[in-house]
């Protein structure tokens, strides 16, 4: 009965938690509300975009280039005759994929980092701190620049670990200094004096009260991430031909703007992938913001 009774309240338990998830949820704000909404509706069209995009990614729809807006091709054609709308539902997938992945290898890597030089300090602080200080000391578009130059062509993979580790320094920083915070309170001293181990004190006492600032900025760091790589694709070392990407798109429509006195279509053609670069930067932005206000236990003025 009383295994029993315990199995039963665990369901009632998450019921729980949902019920009040979806409460703090309800008391958003409306700028927070859009951001996920908005976010839902691009997390949708990168994991249907074959089943959503007309075309596929670098199908050849059209003999001619740059073709006007049409029933058909409902924003035109690039250079090559490629429809430019299903290379934006399929740029979707491979910019957010990417920079996601990218973001992860950061907090994985400077996170683990620098919760070990937290709990150990000593030497091992000190070397990686100076190791951190000197690639930070480089601008990471620059440092991203230079490294992916040397490869021949650059592949995914090359991106997201360049990029990840270039990140991997500001989530060191970011978590060493959280950590030290955690590390030095009475729990965590009572949990090492009860014979706790070292991999028990990390997952049970310090990353649940370090969280939120990391799932903070987990989301401003993926932005950063994001907007990298689409510079890096308008600069022709990103994601490389056919392989669709927001910020090569607007370098392959820049000619456009030309035409923008003539044909207004075509002059603003360029500043839709722009336009999805920009609304999924904001409205993550307002989401974080959102989820920060709320884990900082700051109130509204009244």
């Amino acid at each position: 009965m009383n295994d029993a009774s315990t199995l039963a309240k665990v369901p009632r338990a998450r019921r729980s938690k949902a019920i009040a998830a979806w409460r703090e949820l309800k008391k958003a704000p409306w700028s927070a509300w859009f951001g996920m909404i908005v976010l839902t509706g691009y997390i949708v069209v990168a994991l249907f975009a074959p089943l959503i995009a007309p075309y596929g990614e670098s199908e050849v729809v059209s003999p001619g280039s740059f073709d006007v807006w049409s029933a058909q091709y409902w924003f035109g054609t690039d250079q090559l005759g490629r429809d430019i709308l299903s290379r934006m539902i399929y740029a979707a997938r491979n910019s957010m994929g990417i920079a996601f992945a990218a973001t992860a290898v950061a907090f994985i890597t400077g996170g683990l980092l620098g919760i070990v030089a937290a709990l150990l300090r000593g030497w091992v602080d000190q070397v990686a701190s100076r190791l951190v200080d000197a690639v930070m000391a480089i601008p990471s578009l620059i440092f991203a620049l230079m490294v992916l130059a040397i490869f021949e062509k650059t592949e995914v993979y090359h991106i997201i670990l360049v990029i990840g580790f270039v990140d991997a320094t500001r989530v060191f920083r970011l978590t060493r200094a959280v950590a030290m915070n955690v590390v030095s309170l009475d729990f965590v001293e009572a949990a090492r004096l009860r014979g706790e181990g070292t991999g028990w004190i990390v997952r049970r006492e310090i990353i649940p009260n370090i969280m939120p600032p990391l799932l903070t900025e987990f989301g401003l760091r993926y932005c950063f991430v994001f907007l990298t790589i689409s510079a890096l694709s308008f600069l022709g070392l990103g994601l490389q031909p056919p392989t669709a990407d927001w910020g090569a798109m607007v370098k392959e429509t820049a000619t456009l703007f030309t035409y923008a006195r003539d044909d207004f279509q075509a002059g603003i053609t360029p500043l839709l992938p722009a336009g999805a670069i920009a609304l999924l930067t904001v409205s993550i932005n307002f989401i974080v913001d959102w989820f920060l206000h709320k884990t900082s236990g700051l109130r509204d003025g009244q």
